[in-house]
């Protein structure tokens, strides 16, 4: 799909077909600012920090302390933690107008919202001694976002707050990684009050659509695709395609269904007007190995570690010929999950299967006409999810106050 779109960009740029690619769509300014900029936009309290991670990585995390007024809560407001998914930047929860994106609904409500951005991402892309140019600083999945990643923006919230404990909101690979965290780690399990999964992604027996087809890939072939370093960077034709192309009535079409066509077929359930806002930051680059563990997790049909492609590199890294599952019954903390029944990528049957395995599920809810994206850019995520999560919440904050 980007490499037909790419064609159209070279037949744009040397001119002459200017006229076939009227502009339907005014500009948005959005889709030119980044995560501090996009909240500031919209007069909230922006911040950035820089959570160092145990192996190196320099993770750009955003803060969004308070609403536009100080809300409900008096001193320190309670924290929640945003997690995005896979190819995505923090951006994700604040991309729709600010009653229809959780980010700013939260800080509304009186919390203090802290948007992550996962290593190797266009926010997320130095580190203390690696170059983004090497292959050793693309070695990584989402395990070291697990093991490194979350504790060390857990360690900076702290720093910050003085709150051990947060909510954690997770958003596809945003769930995978607190899945993958709360199996291996009791101590993030204990840092953790309640854990809501949208679109959660651990086990991908149901999955359809075009990521089903890179896992049927020769991995020959794949390595001669992909490399081994970034996967879909963010580059200037990326941005080219999301803010001008998109924009344009002979690919309006086309841009608005290519989120379909890698989230799930639906009836169109975003605000297309905002289009290049969503395409402006995203895809924002994750490494191959990152994709391939996905797929691995196709192929075994298991939620598990990554698999080094030999026993024998099995045992270097892991003192055993064989990857180690992450058991999800070992997930103790309260989490809520929704899950949308039109989603290539987080099918109801794994969802299902993941329910089962949970031991502390509060909450959980099948939205029919959901794809993956309509979790964060939906026209209806506010009465279809935002306001049970800001219920639950508040429920829980009550709660621990009598106690």
């Amino acid at each position: 799909m980007w490499w037909v779109l790419a064609m159209a960009c070279v037949f744009h740029v040397t001119g002459n077909v200017h006229c076939w690619f009227a502009e339907v769509r005014p500009d948005n300014p959005e889709a030119h600012l980044n995560v501090s900029q996009l909240i500031s936009y919209w007069g909230y309290p922006s911040e950035e920090y820089e959570a160092i991670t145990q192996d190196g990585y320099i993770l750009k995390i955003n803060r969004i302390p308070h609403g536009k007024t100080n809300g409900p809560h008096s001193g320190r407001r309670p924290v929640v933690f945003l997690q995005h998914g896979f190819l995505l930047t923090a951006s994700s929860w604040i991309s729709n107008l600010p009653n229809n994106s959780l980010g700013f609904l939260l800080a509304d409500a009186g919390y203090d919202v802290w948007l992550g951005n996962s290593r190797g991402n266009i926010w997320s892309r130095k580190h203390l001694y690696l170059l983004p140019d090497s292959k050793e600083f693309w070695s990584f999945s989402y395990d070291e976002m697990a093991k490194y990643d979350l504790p060390a923006i857990l360690d900076l919230i702290n720093k910050e707050t003085r709150q051990k404990k947060v909510y954690y909101v997770g958003h596809s690979q945003g769930t995978t990684i607190a899945f993958a965290a709360m199996s291996a780690n009791p101590k993030v399990t204990e840092r953790i009050k309640i854990n809501f999964a949208l679109a959660p992604i651990s086990i991908l027996n149901d999955l359809h659509g075009p990521t089903l087809l890179l896992a049927q890939l020769p991995a020959t072939l794949f390595k001669l695709l992909f490399g081994e370093k970034e996967f879909l960077p963010n580059n200037f034709l990326v941005r080219f395609i999301g803010q001008d192309l998109c924009n344009r009535e002979f690919f309006s079409s086309i841009c608005d269904n290519f989120l379909l066509v890698l989230g799930g077929f639906n009836t169109i359930n975003f605000n297309k007007s905002r289009v290049d806002i969503y395409l402006s930051q995203n895809p924002a680059g994750s490494s191959v190995q990152d994709l391939q563990h996905f797929l691995q997790t196709i192929r075994s049909k298991r939620f598990e570690i990554y698999d080094w492609g030999s026993p024998a590199l099995n045992m270097k890294y892991y003192n055993q010929s064989t990857p180690l599952p992450y058991d999800t019954s070992k997930v103790k903390v309260p989490t809520a999950i929704w899950f949308g029944g039109k989603d290539l990528l987080s099918g109801p049957k794994d969802v299902k299967q993941l329910l089962s395995k949970l031991p502390n599920v509060i909450h959980q809810k099948l939205i029919p006409h959901y794809n993956h994206f309509d979790f964060v850019w939906g026209n209806d995520t506010y009465s279809q999810i935002y306001s049970e999560i800001i219920a639950i919440l508040n429920h829980h904050l009550e709660n621990s106050k009598r106690i």
